[in-house]
């Protein structure tokens, strides 16, 4: 079943450079994030022991790590501060990647209990996971306070064609809430509810680089997003508020941990950061890595965007970067990298390129895939 799924993954993301191509009617235009990427980074330090997940977070290990930033609206700052408050914390080990989460909530409800259910119909806590950073083969996982989980994997953002794996799942997963209240009782006022997650190495690496756990000082691209509806109570139950003129339910607020510019959570280049060190929870002090190639990789993602957005209009890629209406973006001038990056386009493809005063390249193409080269490599 395992070399089944490499072959499939390997035939759908399109590894070889210049391949991956869109069918047309795919290619719609992007949208363009209204915000260049929030630095979010976390260190995730070790545990000596395998934690019991009960949904608590009360053990030793969990009260020696630090909590997250609170999450903010998925649109970024200009919008307003969730009503309720939001934070993570994560740890590891040989077997597990543990993420443990807080969930303000003065009513605590769900109504989903069969797995792979759309588990944000509810209220939930969502992880994302992207292994290598480049936007292609990431993992989801969706879980509301009944601990119903939705587990996909995404073979490429839905904006590139997907698909997402709905029948994948995490095998081994260990999950469990604890509600601070009472669940789906309107009687009363609740504080919230935990979350804790013991997802297993074994299966994370399938799309890790070198197909195995971090490294002490390696960094995977996470994000975290929390779906929450406005309610009333109504004889004597739950009810998400609708609107008046259209008699459909509220938009549902999205508060996530690195904030999208948008609302849409699949865009993994806007995600955060998460190192992993070999130092045990509570032994030392230790900040994280800033990724020293941020810049060039958004750059590259600029053209992207302008690419996707005049290949909707004119149903052709541009060939040279004047064409996309980038002469006055800074983003595009990167220290230590030539200027103007080198552009290749056919009917159905195109590639950007940047090449370092090392003589490492980085590319995109237009199904978003972006990747490094050096210089013996084509």
């Amino acid at each position: 079943m395992k070399k089944r799924l490499a072959l499939f993954l390997t035939i759908m993301t399109g590894l070889l450079p210049l391949t991956g191509s869109l069918n047309s009617s795919l290619l719609y235009r992007v949208e363009e994030p209204a915000i260049s990427p929030l630095a979010r980074y976390y260190m995730c330090f070790r545990t000596s022991q395998p934690l019991n997940i009960d949904g608590r977070l009360e053990e030793d290990a969990w009260k020696k790590v630090y909590w997250s930033e609170d999450f903010m609206d998925i649109q970024g700052k200009s919008k307003p501060k969730p009503r309720y408050k939001t934070r993570v914390k994560l740890l590891w080990d040989d077997d597990y990647f543990y993420i443990g989460a807080e969930l303000e909530e003065p009513h605590v409800w769900a109504t989903l209990t069969k797995r792979d259910s759309i588990i944000y119909q509810d209220n939930d806590f969502e992880v994302f996971i992207d292994p290598d950073g480049d936007s292609h083969l990431y993992y989801e996982l969706e879980i509301n306070a009944l601990n119903t989980v939705w587990d996909l994997l995404l073979v490429k953002p839905y904006r590139d064609g997907g698909p997402a794996i709905h029948s994948w799942d995490i095998q081994g997963l260990k999950t469990a809430v604890a509600v601070n209240g009472t669940l789906n009782d309107p009687k009363d006022k609740d504080k919230g509810w935990t979350v804790e997650l013991a997802l297993p190495w074994e299966v994370l690496k399938e799309a890790s680089p070198l197909k195995k756990r971090p490294e002490p000082g390696e960094s995977w691209r996470l994000n975290f997003s929390r779906v929450e509806y406005r309610v009333k109570i109504v004889d004597g139950s739950y009810q998400k508020e609708k609107d008046p003129t259209t008699g459909r339910d509220l938009p549902e607020d999205n508060w996530t941990w690195a904030p999208q510019g948008l609302i849409n959570i699949h865009y993994p280049e806007m995600w955060g950061y998460v190192q992993f060190t070999a130092t045990e929870a509570g032994r030392a002090k230790e900040y994280c890595d800033e990724d020293q190639e941020a810049e060039v990789k958004w750059a590259l993602r600029k053209i992207y965007y302008r690419q996707r957005k005049l290949y909707s209009e004119q149903g052709k890629w541009a060939e040279k970067w004047e064409d996309l209406n980038l002469t006055r973006e800074k983003q595009l001038k990167v220290k230590d990298f030539s200027y103007p990056p080198v552009i290749m386009a056919t009917d159905s493809l195109f590639e950007a390129i940047y090449t370092g005063k090392d003589g490492q390249k980085w590319h995109i193409r237009q199904d978003g895939l972006i990747w490094k080269t050096n210089p013996e490599q084509k």
